[in-house]
């Protein structure tokens, strides 16, 4: 996979992520007042890291051969492609005495940066595009 391919993939996954992401603060935002709710969070760019950081290692490292499938796999990369987004639920702060985990004000902050970070990823989607524009007018 060529580096324009990948960075453009990992562009439009991190915005699918970010589009989930906004759903999810938007709804533990609509239910701050609701007693025993308990927020939510999208967990993702940790295991896309561990995935990429095992395609390094397993390049830089010891080759060992199988001659079986049941045979253990060493340096094995992970594929970044099959890492899923991941809501986790928030279980451990509690902010009301209704049970509710959910400060408002958190959350639209939340929002803005999430926007933010959608308009950041737009654009650098469109200077990738851009880039191939200008080198193919070569």
């Amino acid at each position: 996979m060529n580096s324009f391919t990948r960075s453009i993939d990992l562009l439009q996954r991190e915005m699918d992520v970010t589009s989930l992401r906004y759903q999810v603060t938007a709804n533990n935002l609509a239910n701050s007042e609701v007693p025993n709710f308990k927020r939510s969070v999208v967990n993702f760019e940790s295991e896309l890291k561990r995935a990429i950081d095992s395609e390094e290692i397993a390049k830089n490292s010891f080759k060992l051969t199988t001659t079986d499938d049941r045979h253990i796999q060493i340096n094995t990369p992970y594929d970044y492609r099959e890492i899923e987004p991941r809501r986790v639920v928030d279980y451990t702060t509690q902010a009301k005495a209704n049970g509710n985990n959910v400060d408002a004000e958190t959350e639209a902050n939340n929002i803005l940066q999430i926007q933010m970070q959608y308009r950041l990823l737009t654009q650098l989607t469109s200077f990738e595009f851009e880039q191939v524009n200008v080198a193919m007018k070569k």
